[in-house]
């Protein structure tokens, strides 16, 4: 049996520390998982702009709200759950994702969490566990699962060598260089028919 793992951000929805990055216009917060491959250093510098702005949880779920997935995100999961099973594996927390959930249809995800103080601070976050995507397709494996996967960041590279098929999705012109190997796509046509022919 098969199982799709397909990354959230870049992917299916915009990147959300770019739209909060938009809104607020702070330029550093613009820097995501497709420029830093060390996820610790990359949410410790957020977590740092954050405090420096006086930024809430709730400032950044009010963006959050007004985002829509990207056009055609919808129809192509859609017809992607009608085939096979999907699972999104996101580096993304959970206090982020539930409305984005919602406007796709309420996909299955498995994603990370914040520690928010009482007043609305985010103070740091954890991680389901380590090397969350790759450990998550292993694990999937050892339940007797074949995995397909897509992304489009470094954090999404293992995820991809380590499934049956994998390919990226809008990626940057770094990681094709990187990987040449790895079958890069840029509609979901596109990707919807490579998934198609490796199932």
């Amino acid at each position: 049996m098969n199982v799709v793992c397909l990354d959230l951000e870049g992917v299916l929805v915009p990147e959300i520390w770019i739209a909060f990055a938009e809104a607020t216009e702070i330029e550093g917060l613009k820097r995501t998982t497709r420029d830093e491959p060390d996820y610790d250093k990359l949410m410790g510098y957020r977590l740092k702009l954050l405090r420096e702005h006086g930024y809430k949880l709730a400032d950044i779920q009010a963006v959050i709200e007004k985002m829509d997935p990207m056009p055609g995100a919808k129809a192509f999961l859609d017809e992607l759950r009608a085939m096979t099973q999907v699972i999104i594996i996101s580096d993304t927390f959970s206090q982020f994702a539930k409305p984005l959930m919602a406007k796709l249809g309420w996909p299955t995800i498995f994603c990370n969490e914040l520690i928010v103080a009482e007043d609305g601070e985010v103070t740091g976050f954890q991680m389901r566990c380590e090397e969350t995507k790759l450990t998550t397709v292993r694990a999937l494996h050892e339940a007797g699962l074949e995995t397909i996967a897509s992304g489009d960041s470094y954090n999404d590279v293992q995820m991809i060598l380590h499934s049956k098929a994998g390919f990226f999705f809008r990626t940057t012109d770094a990681l094709k260089q990187e990987y040449p190997d790895v079958p890069a796509y840029e509609e979901y046509a596109e990707l919807l028919e490579a998934i198609k022919c490796a199932l």
